[in-house]
């Protein structure tokens, strides 16, 4: 399984604020981004920074394993 995490408004665009996927031998990140963007296109309009495994990344070929974790993050603002 990959976990997927949603954080700030990206969660009101997919109503939580995680879900699971079953893990796909040789997936890479841009796999499970072309996936969820089909379910979910409203959300990728304000999503601004993934993470896998908690680090920053916008390399989409990035190799994936079972239970690893990706994250969908919106950008913050604040003080």
């Amino acid at each position: 399984m990959i976990d997927i995490l949603f954080f700030g408004p990206v969660t009101a665009h997919v109503d939580s604020s995680e879900l699971q996927l079953e893990y796909q031998q040789g997936w890479c990140l841009g796999d499970v981004v072309d996936q969820l963007r089909t379910r979910f296109p409203q959300a990728f309009e304000v999503i601004c920074f993934i993470a896998v495994n908690q680090i920053q990344t916008s390399d989409l070929q990035q190799r994936l394993s079972d239970r690893d974790e990706i994250a969908f993050m919106a950008k913050f603002s604040g003080g």
